[in-house]
């Protein structure tokens, strides 16, 4: 099916370079928006599912509704049904710019219920000592919550991120770009393995690279 031959290859290193980046760009807008996002939307998660008010209740219920159904849709068709919303925010629905919304509007509900976990682990004891001294809601969010729950923030953010990798490269089906779009040109169009191997082999690269550089930082952060 393919033609290996490694000794006479015809790589165009330049073109692999540029889907390389344009990786790169794709993977750091969407992480940095789906973070902003996923982890406000997961603080009010936290938030209403605490309280003790009906109608507030019945807010997180909602709201976790619509997060569960965000998630459950695979990424490839999200992609697709987000064509004309894309098109409207961003004024295209293909390229590097045209795939962060779809990016951002699938990774940040995931990223959300991350948060909303890690919260829910930080000890009830730390948070009622700061209520009982007088910390507003913001303070406790901010000052208590979020720094007690530093490492399983890290990790959650982590594992969004090496999703967002692979989200990356299934956006290349429709003409997202970067090394997902080179891998399914070269690979699957023009059956030609040995671009579409060094494509993979990059995104491998980039996963370890960064599971690394969360994996050190949530133990920086967790108390021994």
């Amino acid at each position: 099916m393919w033609g290996l031959d490694f000794s006479q290859t015809n790589v165009n290193w330049s073109e692999v370079g540029i889907a390389t980046l344009d990786t790169l760009k794709m993977l750091g807008a969407s992480a940095f928006f789906t973070i902003i996002l996923g982890l406000a939307l997961g603080i009010l998660l936290y938030q209403t599912a605490r309280s003790s008010s009906n109608g507030i209740r019945a807010i997180y219920a909602i709201m976790s509704f619509i997060v569960n159904i965000l998630r459950s849709v695979p990424f490839i068709i999200l992609i697709v049904v987000l064509l004309p919303f894309t098109k409207l925010i961003v004024g295209v629905s293909y390229g590097v710019l045209g795939t962060i919304p779809p990016l951002v509007i699938g990774a940040a509900p995931f990223f959300a219920r991350l948060v909303e976990t890690s919260l829910r682990e930080v000890d009830r004891g730390v948070i009622e000592a700061a209520q009982s001294m007088g910390a507003s809601t913001g303070q406790v969010v901010w000052k208590v919550l979020l720094p007690e729950a530093r490492p399983g923030l890290f990790a959650a953010i982590t594992i969004t991120v090496v999703t967002l990798v692979s989200y990356t490269a299934m956006s290349g089906m429709i003409g997202g770009g970067g090394l997902g779009d080179l891998a399914i040109r070269y690979g699957y169009i023009r059956y030609d393995a040995e671009v579409m191997i060094i494509a993979v082999v990059v995104m491998i690269i980039l996963v370890q690279i960064l599971q690394m550089a969360g994996d050190r930082l949530v133990r920086h952060f967790t108390r021994k």
